[in-house]
C-alpha cells in the first residue's frame, strides 16, 4: 500500500484563501499581460453586472426554485455520498505537474493527509468495474487516472479547511484554461466560451464556499487553525471571496449557472443511473439511496434548465470549435497534479470530473447532447459527488447571504 501523506507533492488547493481563490495577484497579473481579470471587468460593470446584482437576470428563476428545494436535496445527497460506489475512488497521488516549476512542499499537517484504504476493504465489484472501463476516448471530455490498488475514501476524507495557498494553480487556471476575447467581456460573450468560463467559475466559487464553511466549522467545533493562517474569520472570507460586494462580484451568479449545469446534467443521465440500479451494478444499498435523489422534484423543474439551453444553443452556433472545451477540460484535469495538498488534490480531481462529466453528457462530441450509456462508473459517481458538493455551497452561500 502506497501511504500519501507528509512528503508528497503537488495537490489540489481546495483550501487556500489567496490560495485556490487567489483572486487579487491573479487580477493584477492578468491585466499586466493586457486581458481582463477574472473578477467583474468594468465593461461588465457598464453593462449593468453590478456589485449589488447577486444573479444574472436569466438565473433568478431558476435560483429561487434552488433555494426553495436545496435543503432536502442536499440532505438526500449526504446519505448517497456514504456509499461505497458514490465514495471510493482510484487516484494517481504522485503524478508530477507540468505546468510550472515547484518547489519541494512538505505537508505535515494532519488536515493535509489522506491514506489510501486497505486492499482487502476495497469492494470486488467497483476493483473490476473500474478496470474494465479503464479505456477512453482520445478526444473526450476527460481522461481520468488509471485504475491501481490505492483508492481514497472521501467519507474518511471530507473537504475542509486545510490552510494551503492553491493561488499559483487558480491563477493559471483562468489566466490559461478559461477562454479570452478581445471584443469580448470574459462572461457576456454571447458564446459558448463564456459559458465555459461561468462553469469553470462556478467551480472555484464552490470550492471557495468550502474553504469559508471548513474556517466556520472548526471555529465552531473549537479545533485550532493552522499556524499563521490569515484566514480566521468566516465572514469576512465570505465577503470577500463571494458577495457580490467582494472581489468577484459574480461569483454567488456562477455557482448557481454551474450548479444548474449539475442539475440538469443529472437528469439527463437518470435514465442510465436508474438502469444501474436495476441491474445492480450499483449494489442494493447504493440504489435505494439513489432513488430518492433522482426522483426529487428539482430535476424536473424548467427554470434549472437555463444554464444548459444557453450553452447548447451557443454550442450549435459554434461547433466546429468545440474541440477546444473538450482540450481545455482535460488541461482542467492534468492541472490538478500541480496542487500541493493531498486532500485538496483528491477533492480537486473529483470535482473536475464531475464537471466535465456534466459537460459531456449536455454537449457531446459536438453540441448534439452526450450518450450517458458510455459513462464509466467513476463519471457517473465523480457527477453524483459534485453535484452534492454544488448543493452544499449552494446552501451555504444561501445561509451567509440571508444572515
Amino acid at each position: 500500500m502506497r501511504v500519501v501523506g507528509a512528503a508528497s507533492v503537488a495537490m489540489l488547493g481546495m483550501k487556500g484563501a489567496e490560495g485556490f481563490m487567489g483572486v487579487s495577484s491573479a487580477s493584477r497579473s492578468m491585466m499586466a499581460r493586457g486581458r481582463a481579470p477574472f473578477v467583474a471587468s468594468d465593461k461588465s460593470e457598464r453593462k449593468g453586472v453590478t456589485r449589488v446584482q447577486l444573479f444574472e437576470d436569466s438565473l433568478r428563476e431558476g435560483a429561487v426554485s434552488i433555494n426553495s428545494m436545496n435543503d432536502e436535496l442536499e440532505s438526500l445527497l449526504e446519505e448517497l455520498r456514504s456509499q461505497d460506489f458514490f465514495r471510493l475512488y482510484s487516484v494517481d497521488m504522485l503524478a508530477s505537474c507540468e505546468y510550472m516549476p515547484q518547489e519541494l512542499f512538505e505537508c505535515y499537517t494532519e488536515s493535509c493527509e489522506i491514506y489510501p484504504i486497505d486492499e482487502e476493504d476495497i469492494p470486488d465489484k467497483i476493483r473490476i468495474k473500474d478496470y474494465d472501463e479503464h479505456d477512453f476516448e482520445m478526444d473526450g471530455w476527460a481522461r481520468w487516472d488509471m485504475p491501481s490498488d490505492d483508492y481514497y475514501d472521501v467519507a474518511q476524507f471530507p473537504e475542509e479547511f486545510t490552510g494551503y495557498d492553491g493561488s499559483d494553480v487558480w491563477r493559471f487556471i483562468h489566466a490559461r484554461i478559461c477562454f479570452y476575447d478581445n471584443d469580448n467581456d470574459y462572461y457576456d460573450a454571447d458564446s459558448w466560451k463564456a459559458d465555459f468560463n461561468k462553469a469553470v467559475s462556478g467551480l472555484h466559487s464552490m470550492i471557495s464556499a468550502h474553504i469559508v464553511k471548513g474556517i466556520q466549522d472548526k471555529i465552531q467545533a473549537g479545533e485550532p487553525l493552522q499556524d499563521g493562517t490569515p484566514w480566521t474569520d468566516p465572514q469576512q472570507e465570505f465577503n470577500r471571496r463571494l458577495s457580490p460586494d467582494g472581489e468577484t462580484p459574480r461569483a454567488i451568479s456562477n455557482l448557481y449557472f454551474g450548479y444548474m449545469l449539475m442539475l440538469t446534467a443529472v437528469s439527463k443521465a437518470r435514465t442510465r443511473l436508474l438502469q444501474d440500479c436495476d441491474a445492480q451494478i450499483i449494489d442494493p444499498q447504493a440504489a435505494d439511496a439513489l432513488r430518492p435523489v433522482l426522483s426529487h422534484p428539482l430535476f424536473d423543474d424548467l427554470s434549472i434548465t437555463v444554464a444548459s439551453n444557453n450553452l447548447l444553443g451557443h454550442a450549435n452556433m459554434e461547433q466546429d470549435s468545440l474541440w477546444e472545451a473538450r482540450m481545455r477540460t482535460r488541461e482542467l484535469m492534468r492541472i490538478m497534479n500541480c496542487v500541493q495538498c493531498n486532500k485538496c488534490r483528491l477533492h480537486g480531481k473529483i470535482a473536475v470530473l464531475g464537471l466535465s462529466t456534466a459537460l459531456q453528457v449536455l454537449l457531446g462530441s459536438g453540441g448534439e447532447g452526450g450518450d450517458e450509456l458510455k459513462m464509466h462508473r467513476v463519471e457517473l459517481a465523480a457527477l453524483m459527488t459534485t453535484l452534492s458538493k454544488f448543493s452544499t455551497a449552494v446552501s451555504y452561500c444561501q445561509k451567509m447571504t440571508t444572515n
